[in-house]
């Protein structure tokens, strides 16, 4: 038997395979895109199976924004900044802080986080298990989706609820 001398491999890349390379990260980036997906951080409860029933009954847009897929169990996104809902958050115990009542559901605003970022942060109050609510606009914009939130929500069992001064 004679030895076949090895012959070096050409390792040179051609320019159709660059071009298909590249043409196929820009197909899987805006598949990506057209899926919209968001990265929403947990709530530590989001498992509680409560939590999906809530985000199975979110409305598909808010505050004129469609609603965005998200990774985690238990949250829900509309727009690319906008609003993001939480379920399985800890449970508010008695607060100062400002609660308003939205159709049957209260909610707990944090207004040091408003004050400081702009941002309204509301959470229900005596509702199991806890949801939060983050928007970043208007009050106005907040406030009417509180209202279009207030069916996702009151689903969840009611053990307390927010009082005034009046009430005590």
């Amino acid at each position: 038997m004679q030895d076949v001398p090895n012959k070096p491999t050409d390792r040179r890349v051609s320019r159709r395979t660059v071009w298909g390379i590249c043409a196929s990260v820009v197909v899987l980036v805006a598949g990506f895109g057209a899926y919209q997906v968001r990265w929403v951080s947990p709530a530590p409860h989001a498992s509680d199976e409560r939590c999906g029933g809530v985000v199975d009954r979110t409305p598909d847009s808010l505050a004129g924004q469609p609603r965005k897929w998200t990774f985690n169990e238990g949250t829900v996104a509309w727009g690319w900044g906008g609003s993001v809902l939480r379920c399985g958050v800890e449970e508010l115990p008695p607060t100062p802080d400002l609660c308003v009542s939205v159709n049957g559901v209260d909610w707990v605003l944090d207004e040091a986080r408003l004050d400081r970022d702009g941002v309204s942060v509301l959470t229900t109050y005596g509702r199991s298990p806890a949801v939060e609510f983050v928007h970043e606009g208007t009050r106005e914009e907040a406030a009417a989706a509180l209202t279009d939130l207030a069916d996702t929500v009151r689903g969840l069992p009611r053990e307390s609820k927010c009082i005034g001064l009046d009430d005590v």
